[in-house]
């Protein structure tokens, strides 16, 4: 198992799990939001491109090919379908629908990269999909728009885990920057002004350099070098880590199923790791 890996997806799902604080704390509408943090993200992510690469790096765009245009394709239309479906359906649904990552994404890895994932993986992530059953409840207040919405986005995020795990040498920062790009300004007719204050942005600017920025480009380099039931995985921790951050912050109190189910995701995900760690490395 590849350690370095599994540092720079958990470091990715510390960053994307922020979310719910930003989300708390900007009191702007939500294509105003996501244009603003994703045009943030994408300038955070060319700078990082620019120090790694220098002016060469601006050549990455031209070797994107296409799997780096798919890439940045169902990068983009992943952000939209979630937070699409957070408006749809409950967000009880979502919680769930992502869950499924894990498995999607191993099931496509099968299929294509022709990964067999390990019995530790799927049992972790099937422990894992049954701690965020349990942390929001399986109900029927969904809505089936919402719910189809949450199920492309799972298929998105699964497709992108694959496509960087088999082309690795893929420009996959660059192909990151177009999607940053295209899917905020997809949201550009239906954002606002009102209420956009310098501390709004500076609130916006941080939830993109720490949410989009940190976490899309370590999610970049950590994926290409994890199978993708592993990179699947690492993103359930997601789920509990976001309701803990605005517990901390917040001072929401969390109710017993969600530090149940939490408990659980956050076990399932450690019992992987300590039990593919006693795996050498090769």
């Amino acid at each position: 198992m590849d350690r370095k890996a599994l540092l720079l997806l958990f470091g990715a799902t510390l960053a994307w799990s922020t979310s719910g604080l930003f989300a708390r704390a900007i009191p702007l509408d939500t294509p105003t939001v996501i244009l603003w943090r994703g045009l943030f993200g994408a300038a955070g992510l060319l700078v990082t491109l620019l120090l790694m690469k220098g002016r060469d790096g601006l050549g990455d765009f031209a070797r994107l090919g296409r799997a780096g245009w798919f890439y940045a394709l169902c990068s983009g239309l992943g952000m939209l379908l979630f937070v699409g479906s957070l408006k749809a359906t409950t967000i009880a649904h979502v919680a769930i629908i992502y869950a499924t990552v894990p498995f999607a994404a191993a099931a496509l890895g099968w299929l294509v990269l022709h990964e067999r994932p390990s019995r530790v993986a799927m049992a972790a992530s099937a422990l894992a999909l049954a701690g965020s059953a349990v942390m929001v409840g399986i109900g029927g207040d969904g809505r089936l728009i919402g719910d189809l919405m949450a199920l492309g986005m799972a298929a998105a995020m699964a497709t992108i885990i694959v496509i960087a795990r088999a082309r690795p040498e893929m420009p996959a920062l660059a192909a990151g920057i177009v999607s940053a790009v295209w899917a905020p300004l997809a949201c550009l007719p239906f954002a606002s002004l009102a209420g956009v204050t310098p501390g709004n942005v500076a609130l916006m600017a941080g939830f993109g350099l720490a949410n989009s920025t940190l976490g899309f480009a370590l999610f970049i380099y950590g994926s290409r070098r994890a199978a993708p039931v592993v990179t699947g995985l690492m993103g359930a921790l997601e789920t509990p880590l976001t309701p803990l951050w605005v517990w901390l912050v917040y001072a929401e109190t969390p109710s017993a199923a969600t530090l149940a189910g939490g408990a659980l995701v956050m076990a399932a995900v450690g019992w992987f790791i300590l039990t593919e760690s006693r795996t050498p490395q090769p």
